[in-house]
């Protein structure tokens, strides 16, 4: 009987996930386009001008970097800030904001970065070069997953939905502390103390009540220069700028802060920002990869990672898990759902590419991971596609016979 009577939190809250589902899933099929558009033009005559845009020089003194380079450091933290109100949100008022609705998804994203990074391990073992690309597998792309499992449409279980994108705003938690640890070169402890100076001045206008957005986001300007000089990457910024906006609205708000900065910079990452991303970092030319690209352990095992560590890590993290009584999984989901729910989850083109770009930026290895994510992206996207289709067509009878995933 609770479940008859849903509160006004409870409705706002679905109301906003039913939001950033369909978003997710409208900007990752613009994002598709926009990778295929990349490889085409790297792939044309037209090439050399792709190449000569990505290196374009922007800006004026110490800030004149490449066009590819804003993109990826610049306009990237305004996703990262994104990602970190979207898991702000969950933590303290959604999906994640208790232990019983945690430990699936939690488990099931642990699962999901450790299998496949063992896998890169094992198979680049002594090769301290291709050692730097081991976590180039372990994110999950939501937005690409979302829009696959868009071509579905209703016959996709809601609370498979739901797990997923918890599990994958979880697994770019995880990315998130793996480029501040193990991509982070060079600190320069000046420049970082001041970003804490700035962080703490911002936390401080939140403690002071202050409900504007524009003071928020002009020491957030300033806030990612200093860490952009610090030696820690740049796009971190977005994230620790997330954790200071106030969440809570007031009885007088519709919105909070956090909110509106969320609803503004949904679209423009969705049909903007994201494209952008993929434009710059999908041209693929395969004229330009070595002959034996796929004798390559790097190559292998990224995609490897990818297909067969995303799968294994997720689907057997959240089994056992449920097994031991430490999770329950999503209600009227059947396991073979939740199969293909986690074969998506080797997609991890934005992510993916994006740690790629920090381990080995522009170069012959780089080529080689990129056509080793797309590789693994697509086989993901391709057998997930086919399972879960299989899947709503049979209309097991059989699901999982636990609890609503979404209650305490």
């Amino acid at each position: 009987m609770q479940y008859l009577f849903i509160t006004h939190a409870a409705r706002r809250r679905f109301a906003a996930l039913a939001d950033f589902l369909r978003s997710e899933s409208a900007g990752g099929l613009v994002l598709i386009v926009s990778a295929l558009v990349a490889l085409g033009w790297a792939n044309s005559a037209a090439a050399p001008a792709y190449r000569a845009l990505l290196q374009l020089p922007l800006g004026l003194g110490e800030l004149s970097m490449p066009v590819h380079i804003w993109i990826n450091d610049g306009l990237m933290a305004l996703f990262f800030l994104l990602v970190g109100l979207e898991l702000r949100r969950e933590i303290t008022q959604g999906e994640l904001a208790s232990p019983a609705r945690l430990a699936a998804p939690g488990l099931a994203a642990l699962g999901g970065m450790v299998v496949p990074a063992l896998i890169v391990v094992a198979l680049n073992w002594g090769d301290r070069t291709a050692l730097r690309g081991w976590a180039v597998p372990v994110a999950t792309d939501i937005a690409f997953a979302l829009a696959v499992l868009s071509v579905l449409g209703s016959r996709v279980p809601l609370a498979l939905k739901v797990f997923l994108t918890a599990l994958a705003i979880i697994d770019d938690l995880g990315a998130i502390v793996v480029i501040a640890v193990f991509y982070t070169k060079g600190l320069n402890l000046v420049e970082l103390g001041l970003a804490v100076m700035v962080w703490l001045g911002l936390l401080g206008l939140n403690r002071a009540g202050v409900r504007r957005l524009w003071p928020y986001l002009l020491g957030g300007v300033a806030l990612w220069a200093l860490v952009f000089d610090s030696g820690v990457h740049a796009t971190l910024a977005g994230v620790a700028l997330a954790f200071v906006v106030p969440m809570r609205a007031k009885p007088s708000e519709s919105q909070s802060p956090a909110e509106r900065l969320e609803h503004k910079l949904g679209l423009w990452i969705a049909y903007g920002i994201l494209p952008l991303f993929g434009l710059a970092n999908a041209g693929l030319a395969f004229d330009t990869l070595p002959l034996g690209v796929w004798t390559d352990r790097l190559a292998i095992g990224t995609a490897l990672g990818l297909f067969i560590g995303k799968q294994v890590g997720v689907f057997g993290a959240v089994l056992l898990a449920a097994r031991l009584g430490l999770a329950r999984l999503p209600a009227g989901v059947t396991r073979l759902q939740l199969y293909g729910g986690a074969v998506l989850c080797g997609i991890g083109f934005t992510m993916s590419l994006f740690i790629g770009d920090l381990a080995f930026r522009q170069g012959p290895r780089g080529d080689e991971v990129k056509l080793a994510v797309f590789v693994g992206s697509l086989a993901s996207a391709s057998l997930g596609l086919l399972i879960l289709r299989f899947a709503t067509r049979a209309k097991m009878a059989k699901s999982v016979p636990i609890a609503e995933y979404s209650s305490d």
